[in-house]
Order: structure tokens, then sequence, then C-alpha cells
């Protein structure tokens, strides 16, 4: 299951395909987009971080947007580039921490009551690390030659499930509504985790179309860039 259907997703690429031919006759390039959507999910963190949970909210939902023009102008403009991939999948992840990191911080500093404070950072902890490896388990079945593109909590759902409700009631009663958000964002990513490792593992050694056979790399790293929609 997946929150947002893909038609949607398809209406929104279509939708922005005029705004990335802007960009590209502006002379625009997908890594100064990238780059400035980072600062945009910098910024939705600094503003989470700093208790005003309704721009942390406007601000995580805008930077979407960037998320999707980058490629778009890669793609319309023939600008792909594999450190232009790099680049992108690293300042993604260093968005969505900032964001998990700004709300551990509101956490500690009042956030939530004093008997709640040590949970919800560490729900903040867990909704981070299932996050990263979310995105991980992408790569590295990538890597291998199959696809795991599957999960109820990609990044775009991630972030409208934090996004929009913040933006439109905030932090709720004593902070509780970001407290169970954050909740089902640790339960959700971890699921989705999950659900990449046991498709994996159904797929590894079925001989055909997405799957191949590979000895088990021992070293740290791996050839797939991180990739959107993670």
């Amino acid at each position: 299951m997946i929150l947002i259907p893909q038609s949607i997703r398809d209406g929104f690429l279509r939708a922005v395909g005029p705004i990335a031919r802007g960009a590209i006759r502006a002379g625009l390039t997908p890594n100064v987009i990238t780059t400035f959507g980072a600062a945009v999910v910098c910024g939705s963190a600094v503003a989470y971080w700093q208790g005003f949970p309704r721009w942390g909210g406007a601000l995580l939902l805008a930077s979407g947007l960037f998320d999707i023009l980058d490629g778009q102008v890669a793609r319309i403009g023939a600008l792909s580039t594999k450190f232009g991939a790099f680049y992108d999948s690293t300042l993604d992840r260093v968005g969505e921490s900032a964001v998990f990191l700004g709300l551990a911080i509101w956490f500690i500093h009042g956030g939530v009551p004093v008997d709640q404070r040590d949970l919800a950072v560490g729900l903040s902890i867990v909704a981070l690390a299932a996050s990263l490896l979310v995105s991980y388990t992408r790569a590295r079945a990538e890597g291998l030659g199959m696809e795991a593109k599957i999960g109820i909590a990609q990044r775009a759902e991630r972030f409208l499930v934090l996004g929009a409700p913040t933006l439109f009631f905030g932090a709720g009663p004593s902070g509780q509504l970001i407290f169970w958000i954050m909740a089902l964002l640790a339960v959700t990513t971890t699921v989705t985790v999950i659900q990449r490792v046991v498709h994996v593992a159904r797929v590894a050694d079925t001989p055909g179309p997405g799957s191949t056979s590979r000895k088990r790399d021992t070293l740290a790293g791996h050839p797939a860039a991180l990739r959107k929609g993670q």
C-alpha cells in the first residue's frame, strides 16, 4: 500500500513540467534547484526546532516541489549526471536528518510534557534511523540488480504525513499532534524497511528479470546512488 497513488504522482509531474521548462530557459541547473530545496527543508527543521510548526509544515510541503522540479529539469533538459544523482540523494538525507533533529530538540526543550519527553525523542531517533534505512535498502537492492520501491512510507509519504497536519493544526495541545505523528512515522518507516527486506529476500535468489546472482559485497560501499521516492 502507498499513501500517494501513482496517478496523483503523475499528475504532479505533468503540472511541474511547464515550471521545469521555464527553469531551463532561465538557466537553472538541477543542482541549483536541489540546493535550494535542501535549504527549504533545513528551514523547515529550524521552524520546528524553534516552535513554529505551521511554518515547519508549510516549508516541508513546499520542499516537495523542488524534489520534483530538479528531476524534471534534469530529464527535460537532458542535464542528468551521475554527480547530480549523488548530490541530490545526499542532500535529501541531510534535509530529512535535519527535520527529525529539529523535532527532537523541540521535544527536549518542552514541546511535550516532561513524562513524554524521553519517549518522544526516542521516537524521533527511530523515525530518523528507519527513514535512512528505507533509502539504503532500495539503493543496496538496486546495486545488486533488483528493485525495492515498495513500502507504505516512502519519502513523499513521510513529508506529507508530517507536513500537512502541522501546517493546518500546528503542534496540537501540549504537542500531542506532533508526538503521535512521530509515533506513526517511527512505526510506518520501520514497517517499510521490513517490507523491503522481505521483498528482497523473496526475489534475491529467483532467476529471471529483476534479479541477478552476485556474491555478497563485504565492503561498506556500493555502486547504486540513493534515489528519490525512497
